[in-house]
């Protein structure tokens, strides 16, 4: 079996990223497909790994400024010959599913959501970013031929594999397929708890406005209560520049370091609407409760009063009456690890597998 591998962007690292090392370790040879890459991230996470970018690759910005360019993507995109492979296995929380393959090929796409600026996040997306005002006249109309290329891009695909039933909602809502839902992936092995808690909470993730770490960063500077930030990203002047003395911005950190931020920290806080949230599972590996909303992925991941709270509202004012409420020595680390454990990697692996086998089984049968 000819298998392909097909990847949005490799220029990044977060949980699409750790659901692609997996694929790459179950398929050791394929070829791995996407739109644009950097060479320092694959030579770190995926060493000696083919890889066959788009045209897009040699166009200058394109690689650190992916987001500048979506009406080149469906394009890219489709001019991928994937006609030698039997099995093509997208990643996809945007254009990858648009892959165009042979009937004969069966083609699986793990949908870690529909296009969020496309669907039912597109107004907000025209809201909330910096735009110019004929930038932001011209998103709707582009928005309008992305949801068509996106619909039709997503009747290519044989069988979906999501990663919540939050998102399994979204695929058939959008698109009008099924789909399995798999918890990505996390190490339970690098993650575990540690010995000792400090005086800090902590948020992880890249600086998305969607991430909504404005609103952590409101609450913590009116509680004056030491916040810990990792990652970068986009919205890290702006968010720097809201936070008070008690909010540290720490950038990128290695995964030692970031694992000893978790063990150590009060809890993690996650006011995101995410549509799984593996930092949340990471810090819960690491036996640290979590302040979650209520809504979206963390209400599959995160047990009520067992493994973190939730606050109701995205609001400072809610989040600061979760804070306040919160109490760490209601949780027990051991049983938060245990219960995180159940979202491990090689549990995820088994999964794809086994989901893999059946569905090329029963697609070499009717053809």
């Amino acid at each position: 079996m000819k298998v392909a591998l097909v990847h949005d962007y490799l220029n990044q690292y977060g949980g699409a990223e750790k659901v692609l090392e997996i694929f790459a370790e179950i398929f050791p040879n394929a070829p791995i497909y996407t739109l644009v890459y950097d060479p320092n991230l694959v030579k770190n996470i995926l060493p000696g790994r083919e890889i066959r970018a788009s045209f897009l690759q040699k166009i200058p910005f394109a690689r650190s400024h992916h987001r500048l360019f979506p009406p080149l993507m469906p394009l890219a995109v489709e001019r991928f010959d994937l006609s030698d492979y039997d099995l093509v296995l997208s990643d996809s929380a945007a254009f990858s599913k648009g892959v165009i393959t042979k009937p004969e090929t069966l083609h699986i796409c793990y949908c870690h959501t529909p296009i969020r600026y496309a669907w039912d996040d597109s107004h907000k997306y025209v809201r909330e970013f910096n735009m110019s005002f004929w930038v932001k006249f011209f998103v709707p109309l582009f928005m309008n031929y992305l949801r068509l290329w996106d619909r039709e891009a997503a009747f290519r695909v044989d069988r979906f594999i999501c990663n919540s039933e939050f998102v399994a909602k979204r695929i058939e809502k959008y698109y009008k397929s099924k789909a399995t839902v798999i918890y990505p992936p996390v190490d339970a092995n690098k993650f575990f708890p540690g010995k000792k808690v400090e005086n800090y909470f902590l948020m992880v993730g890249r600086l998305l406005v969607y991430k909504r770490f404005d609103l952590a960063i409101n609450a913590f500077n009116e509680l004056e209560i030491p916040l810990k930030i990792i990652g970068t990203g986009p919205e890290m002047n702006k968010l720097k520049k809201m936070a008070n003395w008690n909010i540290e911005f720490l950038g990128d950190v290695d995964n030692g370091k970031l694992r000893e931020y978790y063990q150590n920290c009060q809890a993690l806080v996650f006011p995101q609407e995410e549509d799984f949230g593996i930092v949340a599972v990471e810090a819960m590996a690491c036996g640290r409760p979590v302040i979650a909303y209520r809504g979206g992925g963390a209400l599959e991941s995160v047990k009520e009063g067992e493994t973190g709270i939730f606050f109701d509202e995205q609001k400072r004012d809610s989040l600061i009456g979760a804070i306040k409420k919160f109490n760490p020595d209601k949780f027990n680390p051991s049983k938060i690890h245990a219960y995180a454990k159940k979202f491990d990697k090689e549990i995820f692996g088994k999964k794809i597998k086994e989901f893999i086998e059946k569905a090329y089984h029963e697609h070499r049968n009717r053809h």
